[in-house]
């Protein structure tokens, strides 16, 4: 089977899901806007051949090289786990007649406010919510959603250019900011924790699910740059505590049909009990939230969603051993990294539940904590104990410190 894999080399986890197709027994045919040089080693050790585009912003010049591709050596999927070229990834489809999602089915998963007017329709709990391209369309939803409110981009993934809003003054704030966004969707902003369900499905089944805690919400983290930000695969997933968020994301894959691959739900759990839809995306969650999941049953994801996708089927075993959790740390000052504290100590601590540490080397620069969820590093670690395992995080939060000058 010749797969045509979308953006094989990034962002980082993108290597990983094409060495999954090849694992899986696909020929996978890469299609980048870098230059093969540039590719990281595992992307290039799985791809059979590789085609650079001049530019993914170009759908004409791109649809032109993959038809031209496709007369010569056949393609028989197209696959793409990153968010920004879904919707090129549909399009090429219907080019080609190719199974996978098309354009009608990718944009409720897109367009976050024709997402919540289907949700509507079935039923299911949304966020008041209105979407606008005009300042003073952001202003009239606002007064009548009421206030605090949420503006984000009605195409855009994660916490990027998304505000909390609590009065008028601060919208005036934040339209000022939001001046490169064409159009925004305006919510009611809902109180309580924020959990993800995400889910690998075979035709309308889900075969594997995934729940995990933010802490705190994104939105929360994007704010304020002292925050360590720490993401929580949780590996009691059947806790009656989640029974709501579970029932909520099964009805809304219902609702939007999904059928093949990875999906990724947030939801909102209200002090009252009360599940909340946030949004769904038809894909896997990024910042190295699927290698959470791998170590949370120590099973491989990547494979398992190539599996899915390729041959209908996902085989891998799933014990939930541990509870998996990663935080992410930003250095203090700007500039480049001189020192970092805390670290021995805390191996010392807690070495046999730390499995990852990803932390910029000394002299490298510092990054910006607006643009990249990343920020200067990472650990990753596991505890079989949801206690612990927080306990774990809260202690490299304040223990481990980045220092740049």
């Amino acid at each position: 089977m010749n797969v045509l894999m979308i953006s094989p080399g990034f962002p980082v986890e993108q290597p990983y899901f094409t060495q999954g197709l090849a694992k899986q027994g696909a020929h996978v045919i890469g299609l980048g806007d870098q230059h093969e040089s540039a590719l990281p080693d595992t992307a290039k050790q799985a791809l059979s051949a590789y085609v650079q585009v001049p530019s993914f912003t170009d759908d004409a010049a791109v649809t032109h090289q993959v038809m031209s591709l496709a007369s010569k050596v056949g393609i028989d999927r197209i696959e793409c786990t990153w968010e920004p070229f879904m919707t090129l990834a549909a399009k090429l489809r219907e080019k080609l007649g190719l199974p996978g999602m098309n354009l009608e089915q990718t944009i409720p998963f897109r367009d976050k406010e024709i997402m919540k007017q289907v949700l509507d329709r079935h039923g299911i709990r949304t966020p008041r919510h209105a979407s606008t391209q005009t300042k003073d369309g952001v202003r009239a939803a606002a007064e009548e959603i009421g206030y605090p409110i949420c503006v984000k981009p009605i195409a855009g993934a994660g916490s990027a250019d998304t505000y909390r809003v609590n009065d008028p003054e601060e919208l005036e704030s934040v339209l000022m900011r939001l001046g490169h966004v064409s159009q925004v969707s305006v919510e009611e902003f809902i109180e309580g924790d924020e959990y993800t369900f995400d889910t690998v499905c075979v035709d309308g089944e889900i075969k594997f699910f995934n729940m995990l805690m933010y802490r705190p919400r994104p939105l929360n983290a994007r704010s304020l740059q002292w925050i360590s930000p720490q993401t929580i695969v949780i590996r009691n997933v059947n806790d009656e505590y989640l029974e709501s968020g579970r029932r909520l994301g099964q009805s809304v894959l219902r609702a939007l049909n999904f059928q093949t691959g990875f999906t990724h739900m947030e939801w909102f759990h209200k002090p009252d009990g009360e599940a909340v839809f946030g949004e769904i995306a038809a894909r896997p969650p990024g910042a190295s939230t699927v290698d959470l999941m791998n170590l949370a049953s120590d099973i491989d994801m990547f494979e398992g969603w190539a599996e899915a996708v390729l041959h209908r089927r996902f085989s891998q075993p799933v014990e939930r051993k541990y509870n998996s959790a990663h935080i992410f740390k930003r250095a203090q000052g700007e500039g480049r990294i001189q020192r970092i504290t805390g670290l021995e100590g805390l191996l010392a601590d807690f070495g046999e539940h730390i499995c990852i540490v990803d932390l910029l080397p000394i002299g490298a620069q510092r990054r910006n904590w607006k643009q990249t969820l990343r920020s200067d590093g990472m650990i990753m670690f596991r505890h079989p104990d949801f206690g612990a395992t927080c306990e774990i995080g809260d202690q490299i939060g304040m223990r481990l410190q980045m220092y740049a000058a």
